[in-house]
This record gives structure tokens, C-alpha cells and sequence, in this order.
């Protein structure tokens, strides 16, 4: 008999989390789930710890974190690339205007970015920025999203790393705009991802039956963006069609697969978490991946490009 999944969630829109939550698709292919919302990656992580999940929706380098540490977790497919961004107030100028990412930070130097928590792949990414650049910039991490987006209309930062749904409501709330694009911040980066409890590989057809969901819910969303918006707007009651379309457009890379762009790009990461002293070693990609499952389901290129 197939184990119910509890899956661990986070608040992105952008996440087949939210087709799959608004949808009957699980029900109707004999997966029973219960959903649990947590603020960020490394929360997740603890919950794996703690074996309060059995599947995750979560960036790669908080998994890599878990694993270095002994988590027992394995990432078994993609989902998104490239969901880190950096914003600004408005009076700061972008990486259109300045050429290069180095004179943008320039403008933050003194200053505070803010981010969400530590080990997240949003403060990752802007700590490896800053420490490349070599300038005096402070990241003040945050335990949810939400209160980044405060302390910037507040005033309390200047700066902010986030998800494209972050540049979406901050444009919103106060005009601040995208300083440094998805794209630049650092390519392909693997902003999230399927990741199990290892016991789950015992019961390979409940983790199949999921990632073809998955892998129909990611389609979904790249082919008909309206539709799925308006699944997300209707299950959330709080955020309109038209925001969750902005947030699809800022960085539209959805795709189930673990391309070898991703999983490069994952791999990249194990230097920079071992110089951040985020972990204590090297890991190889067959600790952090698990191929077979995802390899069934989506099989030709992926749709990331």
C-alpha cells in the first residue's frame, strides 16, 4: 500500500506546489498528500531532520547544506531555474544602466541587503556576489519573505534578494524595481527542486506517480500561464491573476527535468557553500541527485532554455 505524502511547501507561485494543491490531479491518481507551508529552505531541511516530510519543494543549496550534514534527502527531479533577483528602491540604478554587477553593488556599499535566511539559495547567491566584489555590503537575513518585503518599504534596507514574486510585490508596494536580473545573478541556478526523504525511494511508484504530475503541472504553467495564474489566485484568496503572471514572466523557467545545465549549476555551488563555510565538504552530484525517476517520466531536452 502506498504511503500518504506529507510535502513540504513554500509560498512561491510559481511552484507546481500550487496547480497540484488547486487541482483533483493528485486525488485522481491515488496519491494521498498532506500539505505543510514553511518559510524558507533550511526550515525545511530541519523538518526532513526531524521526519516531519517526506517530499519537498526547496532550492538546492539548503538541500546540499542537509545532506553535508547528514540529512538523509536526495533530489529526484527540477522544477525552476534562475528564481533569484535583486531589487532596489527606485532611486538606485540597474544592471541595464551600469553594465556590470559589480558597479551595481557598488551603489549598496555601507549598506544592507536584505535576504531570506541564511542558507537559502537567495542568500547564497548575494553573499558569493559580495564576498567576489570585495565590497563592504551587509545581508541582513530574514526568517519569511514577507518581512523582507517590509523592511524594504520601511525603509530598513536598501536592497533585497528574493524570488520573482518578491520583485512583483515590492514593485507594487513601494516602485522598487529589478537592479539585477535572474539571469545574471547566477545562470541556471536551481532556485528549486523535488527532493525526498530517502525511505521514500522504497515506494518508487508513489515518487513516479508524483513527478508525472509534476512534470504535467510544469507544462501547464509554460503553456497555458493564464490558466494555471488563475488556479493560484483562486486557492490563495489573496493575490490576483495579474501578480501571479508578473511573477511567471520575471523569470519563466519551469521545467521538471534535471537537465545537465541544472544540475552543472548545482554543482557550482559546492565551492562557494565550502568558502561561505556552509559545508564541511565536497559532495559528489550522486549525493545530491537521483536521475532514474525523473529520467522516466521526462524524457527528450528540457524546457528550462
Amino acid at each position: 500500500m502506498s504511503p500518504p505524502l506529507t510535502i513540504a511547501h513554500l509560498s512561491t507561485v510559481y511552484h507546481t506546489s500550487f496547480i497540484l494543491m488547486g487541482t483533483d490531479w493528485l486525488d485522481r491518481a491515488g496519491i494521498s498528500a498532506q500539505w505543510k507551508l514553511f518559510a524558507s529552505g533550511p526550515d525545511i531541511v530541519k523538518a526532513f531532520a526531524n521526519k516531519e516530510v517526506d517530499l519537498a519543494y526547496i532550492g538546492l543549496p539548503p538541500a546540499i547544506i542537509g545532506i553535508d550534514r547528514g540529512v538523509p534527502i536526495i533530489c529526484v527531479a527540477g522544477g525552476h531555474v534562475e528564481g533569484t533577483v535583486m531589487i532596489a528602491r527606485k532611486e538606485f540604478r540597474t544592471l541595464d544602466e551600469l553594465k556590470s554587477i559589480n558597479a551595481v553593488l557598488a551603489q549598496f556599499k555601507g549598506k544592507v541587503i536584505g535576504s531570506p535566511p541564511k542558507g537559502s539559495i537567495h542568500d547564497v547567491i548575494i553573499n558569493n556576489a559580495i564576498e567576489e566584489a570585495d565590497f563592504d555590503i551587509r545581508v541582513k537575513n530574514f526568517p519569511w519573505t514577507d518581512f523582507v518585503l517590509e523592511a524594504l518599504v520601511d525603509g530598513d534596507i536598501e536592497a533585497a534578494v528574493g524570488t520573482p514574486s518578491l520583485a512583483v510585490a515590492a514593485a507594487r508596494a513601494n516602485g522598487s524595481r529589478i537592479v539585477i536580473p535572474p539571469n545574471a545573478l547566477w545562470s541556471s541556478n536551481p532556485s528549486y527542486g523535488i527532493v525526498v526523504r530517502k525511505e521514500l525511494l522504497d515506494f518508487p511508484d508513489v515518487i513516479t506517480g508524483f513527478l508525472e504530475l509534476h512534470e504535467k503541472a510544469s507544462n501547464f504553467i509554460r503553456e497555458k500561464p493564464e490558466d494555471a495564474a488563475r488556479i493560484v489566485s483562486g486557492l490563495t484568496g489573496i493575490i490576483d491573476e495579474d501578480f501571479v503572471m508578473e511573477a511567471y514572466r520575471v523569470s519563466p523557467k519551469y521545467c521538471a527535468s534535471l537537465s545537465r545545465n541544472f544540475v552543472d549549476s548545482t554543482m557550482a555551488f559546492i565551492p562557494v557553500l565550502r568558502r561561505l563555510k556552509y559545508i564541511s565538504r565536497n559532495l559528489s552530484e550522486s549525493e545530491i541527485f537521483k536521475h532514474a525517476f525523473i529520467d522516466n517520466v521526462h524524457k527528450g531536452p528540457s524546457h528550462y532554455s
